[in-house]
C-alpha cells in the first residue's frame, strides 16, 4: 500500500481537478470583471481569487478529510445534513449546474447562427445538447476513466487553446486601459471577492471532494491522512492553474474594456477578444473552448452526484447517470434565462452556509469532540441568507457588510467565537 501518489499520478489528478471546476461561468467572470475594473483589476482580482480559487480548494480538503459532505454537515446534526447535502447536490447538479453547461455554449457561441430560415433556435437546442449530453453521459458511465479522459485529452487540449489565446493578444494592439465601473473605485477587492460567487465553485467543490478521494484511493492510497495528504497537493496545483488562468482572462479583459467598450457580460466580452485577435477562425475557437470547458464541468458533477444517490439509495450507479444526464438534458432546453431565473436564488442561500461550514472545518481541531459551534453558526447563517435574498429592504442595514451580500459574515464570527469560547471553559 502506498503512501504517496508519483509525480505523475499527482499532476494528472490537479489537472483533472481543475477541469471539474473549470466550466463556461469560469471563462467568462474572470475577462468581464477585468474590462470593468480596469485600472483596479489587479486589487479585484485578489478579492476574486479567495472566493474563486481559495475556497473552493479547501471545500475539496473539507470533504476529503470528513470523508463526504454528509459528514461535514453531519456536525451540525442529522436532519440538517439530509436536507443540505440533497439540496447541494441537485442545486449545483441537475438543476442548474449540469443544464447550464448543457445549454450556455449553445446560448453564447451558436444561437446568433439559428435562424428560422436555416433551423428554429428551438431545433438547434435540442440536436446541441443531445450530442453534448451523449459525449457527457458516455464519459461519465467510466468513472474509473476520468483522470485518463480528462487529465490526459479534454483538459490539456482546453488548456492549450486558452494558452494560445493569451499570447496570441501580445501580437494586437490595445489602447491604454481605463477604469469602466464606479463599483470597482472605494472597494475593489471585496466587489471582486463577491464576483468570485458566480462561479459557484465553493459548492461544487463539496461535490468533487467525494469523486478526488475516491480517486486516489483507486491508486492506491488508502490510509486517510494520506488521502487528504495527497488531496491537499493536488488541490494546490488545481488552484495554482486555476489562479493562471483566471489572471490571463482578466488581463485580456482589461486590455479590451478601453477598445470594444462594456459589454453585456463576460462572454460578449471574451467573443469581442477572441474575434479581434483571430478573425473568423476565432468563431470556431471560441466554441471549442466552450464546449469543452462545460463538458468537463458536466461530466464531474453527473459523476459527483451519481455517486452520492447510489450510496443512499437502492439503484444503481448507471442508473443515476442515465436519470440526471436525461433530466438535464430535458431542463437544458427551457433555455439558459429561465435555467438561472430559478435556480439562483437558491444557489445564493445555500453559498454562505457552505463557506461556514468550510471554514469551520478547518479549526476543527481546536473545538471539544461534541461541538455546537457548527450547529448555532449554521443556524445564524441559515435565516439572514434567505433575509438576504427574497426581502429588499434597508431594515437590516444595520448589520455589517448587508448592503454588500455579506451580512451573514459577522453573526457567524460572533456566534462561532461566542459558542466556542463557553465550551472551552465549559469544558476545563
Amino acid at each position: 500500500m502506498k503512501k504517496q501518489l508519483d509525480r505523475n499520478e499527482l499532476i494528472l489528478v490537479g489537472v483533472m481537478l481543475f477541469s471539474l471546476f473549470f466550466g463556461a461561468g469560469n471563462l467568462i467572470f474572470p475577462p468581464f470583471l477585468g474590462q470593468e475594473a480596469g485600472i483596479h483589476t489587479v486589487k479585484a482580482m485578489i478579492g476574486f481569487l479567495v472566493s474563486a480559487v481559495g475556497f473552493p480548494i479547501l471545500g475539496v480538503i473539507a470533504v476529503s478529510k470528513t470523508d463526504g459532505l454528509n459528514r461535514l454537515a453531519n456536525r451540525v446534526n442529522k436532519m440538517f445534513s439530509f436536507i443540505f447535502t440533497i439540496l447541494i447536490y441537485l442545486s449545483i447538479g441537475p438543476l442548474l449546474g449540469i443544464p447550464r453547461a448543457g445549454s450556455l455554449p449553445y446560448e453564447m457561441v451558436l444561437k446568433p447562427f439559428a435562424t428560422k430560415e436555416f433551423i428554429p433556435h428551438n431545433l438547434a437546442l435540442l440536436l446541441f445538447t443531445s450530442i453534448f449530453f451523449f459525449f457527457a453521459y458516455r464519459l461519465a458511465m467510466r468513472p474509473n476513466k476520468l483522470v485518463d479522459r480528462l487529465g490526459k485529452i479534454l483538459t490539456p487540449i482546453l488548456l492549450l487553446l486558452i494558452a494560445a489565446v493569451f499570447v496570441a493578444s501580445f501580437s494586437k494592439t490595445f489602447p491604454n486601459v481605463e477604469s469602466v465601473a464606479s463599483k470597482y473605485i472605494e472597494s475593489p477587492v471585496l466587489v471582486g471577492f463577491l464576483d468570485g460567487y458566480q462561479t459557484m465553485d465553493t459548492i461544487a467543490a463539496l461535490n468533487f471532494g467525494l469523486v478526488i478521494t475516491m480517486i486516489i484511493k483507486g491508486r492506491g492510497v488508502n490510509d486517510k491522512s494520506d488521502i487528504v495528504n495527497n488531496t491537499i497537493k493536488a488541490g494546490l496545483l488545481a488552484g495554482l492553474i486555476l489562479t493562471l488562468i483566471y489572471s490571463s482572462l482578466a488581463y485580456l479583459g482589461m486590455q479590451s474594456g478601453a477598445f470594444f467598450g462594456t459589454t453585456d457580460n463576460g462572454a460578449e466580452t471574451l467573443a469581442n477578444i477572441i474575434l479581434y485577435i483571430f478573425g473568423d477562425f476565432g468563431l470556431f475557437l471560441l466554441a471549442t473552448i466552450f464546449t469543452l470547458a462545460c463538458l468537463t464541468t458536466a461530466v464531474g458533477l453527473i459523476t459527483s452526484i451519481s455517486q452520492y444517490f447510489e450510496s443512499i439509495s437502492k439503484y444503481s450507479y448507471s442508473t443515476w447517470v442515465k436519470i440526471f444526464t436525461l433530466w438535464s438534458l430535458f431542463i437544458s432546453n427551457f433555455g439558459l434565462t429561465k435555467i438561472l431565473e430559478i435556480s439562483v436564488p437558491i444557489l445564493n442561500i445555500i453559498y454562505p452556509i457552505a463557506l461556514v461550514l468550510i471554514i469551520l472545518s478547518i479549526f476543527n481541531d481546536y473545538y471539544i469532540k461534541h461541538t455546537k459551534v457548527y450547529k448555532y453558526s449554521v443556524y445564524i447563517t441559515i435565516p439572514i441568507a434567505i433575509i438576504q435574498v427574497f426581502v429588499k429592504s434597508d431594515i437590516f442595514n444595520w448589520i455589517p457588510f448587508y448592503r454588500d451580500g455579506l451580512g451573514w459574515v459577522a453573526p457567524a464570527i460572533l456566534t462561532a467565537s461566542i459558542v466556542y469560547l463557553y465550551e472551552l471553559v465549559k469544558n476545563r
